[in-house]
């Protein structure tokens, strides 16, 4: 993948990721807050489950320009899926994955706490997944052997092009 197809693959999942977590805030302040916690759980359960989704969505894009081979699309993809990925390739992300899941998806979507600092912690934990795919931050994919053929011949022609264009002194 080139620069500028990564940058566009980047650039369209992250703003996919974001609206996800866009959404997600949208319905966390329906639940309402009452000092340290929210009003209504069935709000905070929804947004803690999008927020889960965005970083899905994001470590999926992640992973394809790593260049994990996508699962068939029988197969459901799980915790242990998405963990085994991470670790494979940066244990802070991992770390921070299994932080995210512990707050949002089982604190807040399953057990449905309504503090307002733990939800707070897990949608932090999103957002810093989902930096990882900023098109601002290029992401090193392996280089495939067509591509380094072809960053050869590119030096190759540079390097000849600069030797024919010096001048004799």
């Amino acid at each position: 993948m080139t620069p500028d197809e990564q940058r566009d693959f980047l650039s369209k999942e992250h703003a996919e990721a974001m609206r996800y977590m866009s959404n997600a805030e949208e319905t966390l302040t329906k639940a309402g807050r009452d000092g340290r916690h929210y009003i209504d759980a069935k709000y905070v359960q929804t947004a803690c489950g999008i927020a889960h989704l965005a970083i899905l969505r994001a470590l999926d894009a992640w992973f394809e320009l790593k260049g994990f081979p996508k699962p068939s699309k029988k197969q459901r993809k799980s915790i242990d899926y998405y963990t085994y990925r991470a670790a494979k390739v940066d244990g802070k992300v991992l770390t921070t994955l299994q932080e995210a899941y512990n707050l949002l998806h089982l604190s807040g979507y399953y057990d449905g706490t309504k503090s307002v600092k733990v939800i707070k912690e897990g949608f932090d934990d999103a957002y810093e997944i989902i930096d990882k795919i900023k098109p601002d931050n290029p992401i090193d994919t392996p280089e495939t052997r067509g591509d380094k053929a072809m960053r050869i011949w590119n030096r190759f022609v540079i390097s000849l092009t600069v030797m024919f264009m010096r001048k004799p002194y």
